[in-house]
């Protein structure tokens, strides 16, 4: 935590607020965020426990298949895929327990680092008055997919890097590297492919427009 620099823990401040946001958000302050954070810690370690409890049991599933499956090769596919799918659940609950080890560090600066809390609210507040300008961009480099059908954690990595972008004043490099960083940290195993490849398009179709 503490290699790193303020923005970047702003931006894990604001990706953890944006679920957590009152009716008003352009009323936030510095002093509500760490009441957001830990909101939003609260709802992820349960998201964590629910995921761990899916990975047991698609584990337990694949198990069961494997050992009924004998030599029949469809049900061994099956269960291949399976233990696939299980391990994608595993692999999405230890991101966001690494994740949580520093979640106690990241209340104590939300309260005292003014300069991050400071930059926090400004993402928060930007991604929440531009988010019909911040969806269409995204939207636009979807391919046959929408903004609203996303996981919540990739849709809100994604507001945020467009919300720099675009208003921020953020280079784009800088926008997708720490877009990346935050979804190896919270998203699932290829999430941060996915999150690269689309803020790629929303860089080229700036260039273009």
């Amino acid at each position: 935590m503490r290699s790193r620099k303020p923005r970047q823990i702003s931006r894990e401040l604001a990706l953890l607020s944006l679920s957590q946001l009152p009716t008003n958000p352009k009323k936030l302050t510095p002093e509500q965020l760490p009441k957001l954070v830990l909101a939003a810690v609260r709802t992820l370690t349960l998201e964590v426990q629910d995921t761990l409890d899916n990975a047991s049991s698609e584990l337990q599933r694949s198990n069961d298949r494997l050992l009924s499956s004998q030599t029949r090769a469809s049900d061994l596919d099956t269960s291949r895929t399976m233990v696939k799918e299980a391990i994608s659940y595993t692999q999405i609950a230890i991101n966001q327990l690494g994740a949580a080890v520093e979640f106690p560090e990241l209340i104590q600066l939300a309260n005292q680092d003014k300069e991050v809390s400071r930059y926090a609210i400004q993402i928060v507040i930007t991604v929440s008055e531009e988010r019909q300008v911040i969806d269409e961009r995204i939207s636009t480099a979807l391919v046959d997919w929408q903004v609203t059908r996303l996981a919540q954690i990739d849709r809100d990595i994604l507001r945020i890097a467009v919300g720099e972008m675009l208003f921020l004043d953020v280079p784009d490099r800088v926008a997708i590297d720490e877009a990346i960083e935050l979804a190896k940290r919270y998203s699932g195993e290829d999430g941060h492919r996915f999150i690269n490849g689309v803020l790629r398009k929303v860089t080229e179709q700036k260039q273009t427009a």
